[in-house]
């Protein structure tokens, strides 16, 4: 089974590069008045690992008020 899942690791691996390769041209990003100009690839990279972040930290907070709610 470990062979599968890495397999798996390395065909989503392989389709983000080629993604990454193929998206390289320079976007810009507007914010209120902040503007961001970078390619495409990293730009989602940025924004994947702050979805990250805060998905973690209210999944993290979800978590420590159920348990905290059984424990009343």
């Amino acid at each position: 089974m470990r062979w599968v899942y890495l397999i798996v690791i390395a065909v989503l691996a392989l389709a983000i590069l080629i993604f990454a390769l193929q998206n390289f041209q320079s976007v810009t990003v507007s914010f209120l008045r902040l503007q961001l100009s970078a390619p495409l690839a990293v730009l989602i990279v940025v924004i994947y690992l702050l979805g990250m972040a805060t998905g973690g930290t209210a999944w993290a907070f979800v978590r420590w008020a159920w348990h905290g709610s059984k424990q009343a």
